[in-house]
């Protein structure tokens, strides 16, 4: 029997059939079965450690990918789809692990129309090859329905893990005024003053379906008392115990130290206001095998009204935070705090190349790194037969400019074409 794309040719004319192909290539089936897709003729980078393939071809069936190689070893079926990769470069998708879905755009997610959503998830994620991302702090939710609209395809965009509110310090968040001066939605966070407490809200959340808990160390105005580190202690053992992971927020040296003794997995920022860390730093954080989102951005946007000197100065900070980090081992993981800062990546990506990172060690925190940590390794951040296709084409190659890294083509998951630049 003729396939539904013959038929319709059949029946409406050739003219058509460049919009069915297109139809196709967007992840609209147009058959039950999963078809075959091919990128063809890129220079395929499978992982951060290994080799590119030079004119390869990454083919895929549904979800999955089914093979990879060099175009001259790849056997692709006879209808199989193809795009056209050639002078393009091919990398898994990438992960963004420091991403806030808190400002008024996703303000009841449910009901945002999907053109309007996708176009916003575009702006912010898919555009710049995002297809995985752990939101560390916002309304839980409405973070789980904007979720919820993405799986269920009706917007395309990125695989969304979420910790949720972040437990604080009472009167530690700003207040409702100054977070609309800011942008952003107003919601409440448990409000912790022991462990008791931060046990207590930890498990509602975790019972809620969050994937990790994060623990915000802001320091409250005087008297009120700081985050305690029994409190830390207790949110760890509550998502260690479900196999979720810990993020903190920490803003001196000293708060690292403190979350790194209670047990957190990720120390979500750099804390250049605090000044270097030191040898005693450094270790406990490799001998608890944390990791890092530098988020190096984040400081220079903060200070964009202050001198330049001042901007200056606190940016080389934390990136000697982060040279200090690399230099003993560290595991770094890609994160710019996205929702904070102004969505393009690329001054990131610079300022990590200017902590010491090469293309390879900015890849791997954008894939592999992220993949392992978050216990995804045997299905994402490496293009590799039987790994989810999640994928992003490039216009150049990265490994010569790492600001590269966003000139996106295209962005794939599971096999869709989910952005397409113009």
């Amino acid at each position: 029997m003729p396939n539904a794309i013959a038929v319709l040719t059949m029946l409406l004319g050739s003219t058509f059939l460049p919009v069915l192909m297109s139809a196709a290539l967007f992840g609209e089936t147009l058959n039950s079965s999963p078809s075959y897709f091919a990128l063809v003729g890129g220079t395929i980078y499978v992982s951060p450690t290994e080799e590119p393939i030079q004119d390869g071809v990454v083919l895929m069936q549904g979800e999955k990918i089914a093979a990879v190689g060099s175009r001259a070893l790849v056997q692709r079926p006879q209808n199989v789809q193809k795009l056209d990769c050639s002078g393009l470069t091919i990398m898994a998708g990438f992960w963004n692990s420091h991403v806030h879905f808190f400002e008024r755009k996703w303000t009841n997610a449910g009901a945002i129309p999907a053109p309007e959503l996708s176009r916003q998830l575009q702006e912010m994620l898919t555009r710049y090859g995002f297809t995985s991302v752990f939101d560390l702090g916002s309304m839980w939710e409405n973070t789980r329905r904007l979720r919820d609209r993405i799986e269920s395809g009706e917007v395309p965009g990125p695989r969304i893990r979420s910790t949720g509110e972040a437990l604080v310090a009472p009167h530690a968040v700003p207040s409702d005024t100054v977070l609309r001066v800011l942008g952003f939605m107003t919601f409440p966070a448990p409000e912790i003053t022991d462990a008791a407490q931060a046990a207590a809200a930890s498990k509602k959340l975790l019972n809620e379906g969050v994937d990790g808990i994060k623990v915000h160390l802001q320091p409250p105005p005087p008297p009120n008392p700081p985050f305690p580190e029994s409190a830390i202690q207790a949110a760890v053992s509550e998502a260690h115990g479900v196999g979720k992971p810990v993020f903190v927020h920490p803003n001196s040296g000293a708060d690292v130290l403190a979350a790194v003794r209670a047990g957190v997995d990720v120390i979500a920022h750099t804390t250049p206001h605090s000044g270097p860390w030191d040898e005693a730093i450094l270790t406990a954080m490799k001998e608890h095998r944390v990791a890092l989102t530098p988020t190096l951005t984040l400081w220079k946007y903060y200070l964009r009204h202050d001198r330049i000197s001042t901007q200056e100065q606190i940016t080389n900070t934390a990136i000697g935070q982060l040279r200090a980090w690399l230099a003993v081992g560290g595991t770094v993981l890609f994160g710019n705090d996205l929702g904070t800062v102004d969505y393009d990546p690329s001054e990131e990506y610079a300022l990590m190349a200017g902590a010491g990172m090469n293309f390879r060690q900015i890849l791997a925190s954008l894939t592999t790194a992220p993949a392992e940590r978050f216990g995804e390794s045997k299905q994402l951040g490496r293009i590799a037969a039987g790994f989810q296709a999640d994928l992003v084409v490039l216009k150049e190659d990265p490994s010569k400019n790492v600001r590269a890294l966003t000139a996106v083509q295209y962005t794939l998951r599971g096999g869709k074409i989910i952005y397409r630049a113009e």
